[in-house]
């Protein structure tokens, strides 16, 4: 979302809701998430903190992966591991990409397969979409397997930059000497080091998310090239110039304000749940209470993507509209005047959950499938 993919996190953005959490695991949300969150040692008995007041889950200083202790980007290894860390959001990346691509298209409506009979667990027939597989399967017949990677390099940059930035960030911007939770500290003092925390965290995500965007337009783009068989962006730099001259500067932005809330209220609402009921729910006297702290943050992270991913939506699907493609024109999609707009028609269709599961699709009542 570490920052190895700017999109989203695959267990975040609706890994919950049906294994589409949109790219890399350790994505931008995911990684900025998982990055404030640690478990401190505990102290010798005499300073154990009373069970009465729960000890809040330890979070490292954002300062941690910057050298400031010797760690791992401490002196001449940064370049090294900073090249690492590409290296590895680059791989992640390229092994995601097929699972966001069939996303990105039953996003946009494409659904180029008839639904087929099933039955639910009440043994009512019912009709369901083609899964992940069917689909992917079908763009393999289509275009083959190199197929199911259109897109990806505009895709690989926006990931490497966003990173790169965010290094640069906490280079440029150290935190000011943000404190570890500790198990020592009373509930309020640990909330104000988790507010820091946060609020530096959502600085370097807003800012990388910012200059990656007009790549992560480019490479939806050339994806949902496939519903029309257009080949209209072909390479991130002649791409560059179609949408400078037929959007101006505004285009490469399209899509980058729902985005940018999805990341807020990810951040927020993660880190602060996980606080609250690392602090006032799992109590010391449990024998479990470390592991328990230990997954929080992870099991956070995938209730509130779910709850944010309308935004995903809405900014993807922004920023293929009425860009001269099939897929973001009648009737796959109205032309919208804002992303207020766009969102207010999904929410009166019912679809601003649409992608999110990539296995079990059941066609929805206002579908124009229906049963025989």
């Amino acid at each position: 979302m570490g920052a190895l993919d700017p999109e989203v996190a695959p267990w975040a953005r609706g890994g919950a809701a049906g294994m589409a959490g949109a790219g890399a695991g350790a994505g931008a949300r995911g990684g900025a998430a998982a990055g404030v969150e640690a478990r401190a040692r505990d102290p010798p008995p005499a300073h154990r903190a009373h069970p009465r007041h729960p000890r809040p889950a330890a979070q490292p200083s954002a300062r941690r992966m910057d050298g400031a202790s010797g760690g791992l980007g401490s002196g001449d290894n940064a370049p090294t591991t900073e090249a690492l860390f590409v290296a590895l959001g680059a791989g992640v990346t390229a092994l995601s990409h097929p699972l966001l691509y069939v996303k990105l298209l039953i996003q946009v409506g494409h659904e180029p397969m008839p639904p087929t009979i099933g039955t639910n667990v009440l043994g009512r027939k019912v009709l369901y979409l083609p899964s992940f597989f069917t689909y992917a399967k079908y763009i393999v017949q289509v275009d083959g397997k190199i197929g199911l990677f259109r897109g990806l390099s505009p895709r690989l940059m926006s990931n490497a930059l966003s990173t790169v930035t965010r290094g640069s960030m906490k280079k440029v911007f150290p935190p000011d000497e943000i404190e570890q939770v500790s198990n020592k500290d009373d509930m309020k003092t640990s909330l104000r080091k988790v507010v820091k925390e946060t609020s530096y965290e959502m600085m370097m995500q807003c800012v990388s998310r910012m200059l990656a965007h007009p790549l992560h337009v480019i490479s939806m783009r050339c994806m949902v090239q496939f519903v029309g068989r257009e080949a209209k962006y072909s390479g991130v730099l002649s791409s560059i110039g179609k949408i400078f001259k037929e959007e101006g500067l505004l285009g490469f932005f399209v899509g980058l304000i729902p985005h940018l809330l999805g990341d807020v209220v990810f951040l927020w609402g993660c880190n602060l749940l996980a606080h609250f009921i690392n602090a006032y729910l799992v109590d010391d006297s449990f024998s479990q209470a470390l592991a328990i702290r230990s997954y929080t943050k992870f099991v956070m992270g995938i209730a509130v993507s779910m709850l944010t991913y309308p935004f995903l939506l809405v900014g993807d699907l922004m920023a293929v509209n009425n860009c001269g493609l099939q897929a973001g024109l009648p009737p796959y999609s109205p032309v919208f005047k804002s992303w207020i707009h766009c969102w207010k028609y999904l929410s009166v269709q019912g679809q601003l959950f649409r992608g999110s599961s990539l296995l079990f699709r059941r066609v929805s009542s206002g579908s124009c499938f229906a049963l025989e």
